[in-house]
């Protein structure tokens, strides 16, 4: 039933979703004296986005352990990654803590790949997430944090940042890669599939003809 899709599971990812326009608000609102309630705005916009992070993995292992991972979380769970990870370096493109076109090089990567699975599923061919995209997404995660803490007080950790986002470059250009390698193997496969069984209904279809009693040769219709 569709109302048993909306479990757990994706309810967190849901959570995720909302905590997006949140973690906006805090990094480019000019709240008086950087704070948020007495407490440093970087603080509170990185205690968001870990939080939400942490989501991502949590709602990934209540699926599988309760045994509730259904078609509405596959399609949420990605969605709820690229909204959360797209904000934050937006955010800070806006405010001069990440190069614009390491950030655009980025997000373009993320609608690439998500174009190719979409071109695959279309043609019945899943691409699971692979290793090296978990390490992207660990990088980006970790580039976002270090960036928004070295915001403040801390600026050495803005210089580590900047170094995580040439991992993050590094790793979305091998994912992506690997993805389309991927693709192609699954796609040659299927099609190798589709020529054998053609193959083997074509003979099936030649042994139904009619054959002519003087000469033993095939004889359809003229």
């Amino acid at each position: 039933m569709p109302a048993l899709a909306m479990n757990l599971p994706n309810s967190i990812t849901l959570v995720r979703m909302f905590l997006v326009p949140l973690l906006v608000v805090v990094l480019l609102t000019e709240f008086e004296g950087r704070q948020v309630l007495a407490v440093p705005k970087e603080l509170v916009g990185a205690g968001i986005f870990a939080l939400a992070s942490l989501t991502d993995w949590l709602d990934g292992y209540l699926a599988r352990r309760r045994r509730q991972v259904t078609a509405l979380g596959q399609m949420l769970d990605p969605i709820a990654d690229k909204l959360l990870t797209s904000a934050a370096f937006i955010s800070l493109v806006q405010l001069d803590l990440a190069p614009a076109w390491m950030v655009a090089f980025i997000i373009g990567r993320e609608f690439a790949v998500t174009a190719l699975r979409s071109l695959a599923y279309s043609k019945g061919i899943t691409i699971p997430a692979s290793p090296l995209g978990k390490i992207k997404m660990a990088s980006q995660v970790i580039a976002i944090l270090l960036l928004i803490l070295g915001w403040g007080r801390l600026p050495w950790l803005a210089s580590a940042g900047h170094i995580a986002l040439w991992v993050v470059m590094l790793a979305a250009v091998v994912s992506a890669l690997d993805y389309y390698r991927r693709f192609q193997q699954m796609l040659s496969a299927r099609v190798s599939d589709l020529n054998i069984a053609r193959e083997r209904r074509t003979p099936a279809v030649t042994s139904e003809l009619p054959r002519d009693p003087r000469s033993g040769s095939l004889r359809g219709r003229r």
